[in-house]
Formats: C-alpha cells, structure tokens, sequence
C-alpha cells in the first residue's frame, strides 16, 4: 500500500481516490446508457475493497442524483471513506449565504450530518471570491463541513481565497485542478509547488485525460463523444509518443497504462480522483496504489509530456 496523503483536518488516507461525476451525468458520460445504478454501486464497493477512502462529488453532478447515490452506498456498505462535494456559483447565486443551503442541501442529498470537505467549484462571478470564503469560513465554524478548499482556481485566486481563510484561523485545506501527463499547468504556473508549500493538497482531477490515458484510445480511434474526442487536439503530436511509453512502463511492471498514469499522479505528490462506471474500472484504478514507478521511468513520462 501506498505511502498516506493528508488533507488538513481530516484524516491520513491513500493518496487514491474516486471521482463521481459520470454517476448521472448523461449529458458528457451518457449515465443511462451501457452503465446504470447497479454499476455504479458495484464500481463504489470495488473502491472500498481496493482501499480507496475518498469519493469526490458535486451538487452538480447529475444535478444531485451522483451525492443521492454516495448517500446511498455510504449507509449500506463499511468502511465509511471521506466524502467532498462542491458547490456551483451558478450566475442567479447572488448572495454568498446561498452556499448553506446548497450545503445542507448537498448534507441531505448524502445522507449525511457533517460533510469531510466542501468546495467551492469555480471563481465564478458574480458573487465575489473573498465573500464565497467567507461563507467557507462560516460553514467550517458551524460545524457543518470539517475542511474547505476550492476548485478549478489559479494560483492568484486561491491566494486570495487563502487569505480570507487564514483571517479566521481556518486553513484551506485543497484544490482540485485538472492535473495528468496531458495537463501540466499546475506545475508550470508554480500552483503545485505553492500549495506543497503550504500543505495543502492538489486534487487531480480527470487524471486520465477523460480516457486519453486508459490505453484503449488513439489519436485514430478517439474516445467517444466530440468533448472527450477534441478535448486535448493541441496535444496530439505528444500523445502517440506518450501512449507507447505507458504502455511499454506498464507491459514491464504487469500493469496497465491507467495504472502507470495515475501512479505518476500519485508520486508526483498529488491525490488523482479518476473515474469509474463500473466495478472492473474501479478495481484497475485501485491497484495504482501498488505499484512504484522507477526514478528512469518517472523522468521518461516527464520527458515526454512536458
């Protein structure tokens, strides 16, 4: 098993968790369609018995139906892992005290009386940033959440967040960021080392550049779906050079490339939350956490995305 990763207020767990966007998501994932409930169910005990203890979701995410179904599986089935959700600053979100009842909405939604940690799901406007951290802060001393961070922000706008947040002796806790050999710029703008600096964790989202990484996908044979398809187009003359390598790395270590990818996430000092719609994907991204790329290795899939 992996080395443990620590998130500010909450407990050590595996630097692996799960995100939960393509349960009920039909418009990008086509929930609904070749994956239903009962995967989705099955998908989240795999997680547990693999040793994954954080599943990352969004009031957003099926507008509701993906916290319903964590609230769900999290009453049936032990271990009980941390739970993340987000709010989103929809533009009709005028008041920053619209962030308590999306909370307590999302609490309900879960199951849940006290949330392990809240984000704020974009900068967005109109609602200032400094208000939505103050709301943070609010949500954190009623007890209603036990950590807070953001989500989608830069380097300048999580300082600003931070700020807010250290006024009141409450400490931003994460941020969740697209982070995968395909998307670097957390690195490039200083966003990782920053928040290194500061113990907070980077939350890698889509981890396997939206299937790019998985090993089934080409620049001839794309993922299906125009977004997922067109996603990373100013990529593509990286991408055949990097998908040999995960595949050569991973085909020496019998593993897979997804492996290969999320464990470069992993040692890169962040926490991936790839995606899962069903038990077999859950268990491939949980064997991650045991495998260890070499230094040669790390440098090569360094080398080769940069």
């Amino acid at each position: 098993m992996s080395d443990l990763i620590q998130i500010k207020g909450l407990s050590a767990i595996p630097p692996l968790g799960i995100g939960t966007w393509q349960w009920g998501d039909k418009l990008v994932w086509g929930y609904g369609n070749g994956y239903r409930e009962s995967d989705t169910e099955a998908a989240y005990r795999a997680a547990l018995q693999g040793g994954v203890r954080l599943f990352d979701t969004a009031e957003f995410y099926g507008f509701g139906l993906s916290e319903r179904l964590i609230g769900r599986y999290r009453q049936a089935y032990q271990p009980r892992p941390l739970v993340v959700t987000k709010l989103f600053p929809y533009p009709w979100r005028f008041s920053r005290k619209t962030l308590f009842s999306a909370l307590k909405n999302s609490l309900r939604r879960l199951e849940m009386n006290q949330l392990d940690l809240y984000l704020l799901h974009w900068p967005w406007k109109p609602v200032p940033l400094e208000q939505w951290a103050l709301s943070l802060v609010e949500a954190y001393e009623q007890g209603l959440t036990r950590a807070v961070g953001v989500s989608n922000h830069n380097l300048e706008q999580l300082e600003r967040v931070a700020r807010v947040l250290a006024k009141h002796n409450v400490p931003l806790a994460a941020n969740q960021v697209e982070y995968h050999l395909l998307e670097r710029k957390p690195e490039q703008t200083g966003l990782l080392k920053a928040m290194q600096a500061e113990g907070m964790v980077l939350m890698a989202y889509s981890p396997l550049a939206m299937g790019w990484l998985t090993g089934k996908y080409s620049l001839e044979n794309p993922p299906p779906g125009r977004y997922r398809a067109q996603r990373y187009v100013t990529r593509k003359a990286q991408i055949p050079g990097l998908l040999q390598a995960l595949g050569e790395i991973a085909q020496s270590m019998g593993a897979t490339p997804a492996q290969v990818a999320l464990r470069w996430c992993i040692q890169k000092g962040t926490l991936p939350i790839p995606g899962a719609k069903n038990a077999r994907q859950a268990e491939g991204n949980a064997a991650a956490l045991r495998i260890c790329l070499s230094d040669e290795q790390m440098a090569r899939l360094d080398a080769l995305s940069r």
